[in-house]
């Protein structure tokens, strides 16, 4: 498939600090994912998932997945043979709610005070873990390294908002949306289409920090239409002076999430690394 490829340079300096002192051993089960070592244990009372490379990079870079780990993973796997760690804390249906975000912070620490991985995560947001990659970088911008968003779910009006409530033209989902409300505490409907903390919304602390975005989807997707999702982010971050790019599949559905070729999103992640990353520390 053809895909349209349109970029901006990150031209930001990171600044000059040094790392913590020696990390401790990942804790929890061991097994094996796509050859390498996974850890499974609990974090805040979630499961979580940490997947160490064969030979880390130095600075311990790592990719943390919004949601749905295991599916799409190329990206994943190719970063992993990187020297990148990959993370993920299994919080459902949360939505990127402040709940979500209180929850990855608690994880966070752990990464990063117990176990050395960098301040600057990579974060990758596949459908509605969008949600939750946008809501950390907009509350933690300095310890964000970059966002890969993949068919995001970028305002929660259009998924799963949608055509059942008749906030946009996708097919939403009203059992997610019930469920979405739950999370945010909203009281009714009403609340909810005024609560201006989605996505697209808060992109201003962002494009401030100068945090990279990269943005891939398909210009026919049904679920999450892409004119009120991936293309607001990019004209409105691109308005902000924030580096951003975007990799368009002409056609292409919801799904298949990811590229055939993944190495446009490890590009993306190294480049992000080599300027963002490797000499920040945790204040």
């Amino acid at each position: 498939m053809k895909v349209l490829f349109t970029m901006s340079l990150i031209s930001v300096l990171a600044p000059v600090v040094a790392y913590a002192d020696e990390p401790r051993p990942f804790p929890g089960a061991i097994s094996r994912w796509n050859g390498l070592r996974r850890h499974d244990f609990r974090v805040d009372g979630a499961a979580v998932i940490v997947v160490e490379p064969e030979k880390p990079l130095p600075g311990r870079p790592w990719a943390w997945r919004g949601e749905f780990f295991g599916a799409f993973p190329n990206a994943d796997i190719e970063l992993l043979r990187h020297g990148w760690h990959l993370a993920y804390m299994t919080v459902p249906d949360l939505f990127g709610s402040p709940k979500a975000v209180a929850r990855w912070e608690k994880f966070y620490r752990v990464l990063v005070k117990d176990h050395g991985l960098s301040p600057r995560p990579g974060l990758i947001g596949l459908s509605r873990g969008a949600l939750y990659c946008m809501a950390w970088a907009a509350a933690h911008p300095d310890e964000t390294l970059a966002v890969y968003l993949d068919n995001g779910v970028c305002d929660f009006k259009s998924w799963p908002g949608g055509k059942p409530k008749g906030l946009g033209t996708g097919a939403g989902s009203p059992q997610e949306w019930a469920k979405l409300l739950d999370a945010y505490g909203f009281r009714d409907d009403r609340e909810a289409i005024a609560y201006r903390g989605n996505p697209v919304d808060r992109l201003k602390p962002l494009a401030e920090a100068r945090v990279p975005i990269l943005l891939v989807y398909g210009n026919s997707d049904r679920t999450v239409p892409h004119l009120e999702n991936s293309e607001v982010i990019y004209e409105r971050y691109r308005a902000l002076g924030g580096p951003v790019e975007r990799v368009v599949k002409p056609g292409a559905d919801h799904h298949p999430h990811g590229l055939s070729d993944p190495r446009p999103v490890v590009d993306f992640f190294d480049r992000a690394w080599r300027v963002r990353g490797p000499h920040v520390e945790m204040p």
